[in-house]
């Protein structure tokens, strides 16, 4: 299958001609191509948001809620579809794409069509100066959406849906690695009746098209999920261009078990922790501390339950761990595996690719579980993004949280423990964006999201990616 940019409400091939292929994960097999645009392709795309914007950015609330409110609808309409789609793209289970990515995909629509709605500014009377403030928010103009392969149409709507809904245009590129949802949802931003021009999607590589797109003068902010690494470079461009900056990067979250905690609970919910989305999420708590205590008893029986998960085809619904997104990624990931007792670690279970019956050539590991001594190891303070968890013991509640935050991370943590006043010092002291207590991934979508330290600048989510896609401007005025 061939895919194509969506400019100005068309399909169109790259100018150059340029494509790069685009691999079946489960299988290790190509099965398409996407174009590698250019900064010409960005550019003709930037042309044609700024011609849509003055029209968009003025038509009311109530007529870009209801278009948004018709892509989410569309979105659930194509849940089957889109679902497998996702995970022939991903190798993520289709049981995962169906019950997650592509429902929280439609609801990212649904919720921000609504927000606008509710959205309102701030005014100040000046009782003695006879004059009122009041403050505008408007949409920037042409901005930029940069979203990353793990959790392809979830994060790529995620921005987009906030921007275009506050009244901006959009140019936006999908990771190469998985470009098939993001094409479908530009069929089906055309089916909603979404003017063209509001939502430009160029696909390409990130040192070509995101590069490009990151450059441009004409656009004002970019929204990018990724790798801290690109996001570091990303700020070097932007910040000497005044562009507005949300980052939302790496994570090596600690997930912090104590033994008054509800046992089985936490058990079964660290495994999903450990290995949701074969451990592909930004959230997941790959570093597992435990109080000493429980040490023992939780390493038995975690390491059973994770031996219970089936490694297999992604459409197989019973599958519990689909394909790693690329062949490039499973060596990395495995390269931790393989040098594990290098960097102190022993492994406790697992670290073998897994041959798949007539897939053999898919990308497939086994969920994999390396104890650790020493929370300064290159297992524990480097994000793996894979099926990879570590497990260390500590003794205090002190080490605990020592522990917990000694990395250059700081997106989420998971805390277990049934004591109010350690719940309430701990969720103080995490140097975390994020804190889950007895629970992992409940969201609320009128929350902020993001990081501290290395896990990001700036925060997603509710009135929050309102506030970013728009600007503050302040009118006052004096009367008799």
């Amino acid at each position: 299958m061939k895919i194509k940019n969506y400019i100005n409400g068309k399909f169109e091939d790259p100018i150059h001609g340029a494509y790069i292929n685009n691999y079946i994960p489960s299988k290790g097999e190509i099965y398409g191509q996407i174009p590698n645009s250019s900064k010409e392709d960005v550019e003709k795309a930037v042309q044609a948001a700024e011609k849509a914007f003055p029209i968009w950015s003025n038509t009311t609330l109530e007529e870009r809620s209801k278009i948004v409110l018709k892509i989410a609808d569309l979105i659930l309409e194509k849940l089957d579809f889109l679902a497998a789609a996702e995970s022939k793209d991903n190798g993520k289970p289709i049981s995962l794409a169906k019950t997650v990515d592509i429902p929280r995909a439609a609801s990212n629509f649904r919720f921000f069509a609504n927000a606008i709605t509710q959205f309102a500014s701030e005014s100040h009377e000046s009782v003695g100066l006879n004059a009122v403030n009041f403050t505008l928010r408007q949409p920037l103009g042409v901005v930029g959406c940069i979203s990353p392969w793990n959790l392809p149409l979830y994060l790529f709507t995620w921005k987009i849906a906030p921007a275009i809904a506050v009244g901006n245009c959009v140019v936006a590129k999908p990771s190469e690695i998985t470009p098939m949802t993001a094409f479908l949802l530009s069929e089906i931003c055309d089916e909603a009746g979404l003017p063209k021009g509001v939502l430009n999607i160029v696909h390409g590589l990130g040192i070509s098209t995101g590069q490009a797109i990151v450059a441009h003068p004409k656009i004002k902010a970019i929204s990018f999920t990724g790798g801290t690494k690109t996001g570091a470079h990303i700020a070097r461009i932007a910040a000497p261009m005044f562009k507005k900056l949300s980052l939302e990067l790496g994570g090596k979250n600690p997930n912090i078990i104590f033994a008054d905690c509800d046992y089985e609970n936490m058990l079964a919910t660290t495994v999903r922790s450990s290995f949701a989305n074969q451990g592909q999420i930004c959230l997941c708590g790959s570093r597992i501390l435990v109080e000493e205590k429980i040490y023992e008893q939780f390493k038995k029986d975690f390491t059973k339950k994770v031996a219970n998960l089936k490694v297999g085809n992604p459409s197989d619904s019973t599958t519990n761990i689909g394909a790693l997104v690329s062949k490039q990624h499973l060596e990395k990931v495995k390269s931790y595996i393989d040098n594990a007792e290098e960097y102190g670690g022993k492994i406790l279970f697992g670290g073998k690719e897994v041959h798949v019956k007539n897939y053999e050539n898919g990308y497939y590991l086994q969920p994999t579980i390396i104890e650790v001594s020493d929370n300064n190891c290159k297992l524990n303070q480097e994000e793996i993004f894979g099926p990879v968890v570590t497990i260390m013991s500590f003794k205090t509640d002190e080490e605990a949280l020592q522990l917990a935050n000694d990395v250059k991370y700081g997106l989420s943590a998971t805390l277990w423990t049934n004591n109010l006043n350690r719940t309430m010092q701990f969720s103080k002291q995490l140097q975390t964006g994020i804190v889950w207590v007895n629970t992992w991934m409940l969201r609320d979508l009128r929350t902020p999201f993001g990081g501290a330290k290395e896990s990001g600048v700036g925060r997603e989510g509710g009135f929050e990616a309102l506030r970013f896609f728009t600007e503050p401007k302040n009118i006052c005025i004096e009367y008799e």
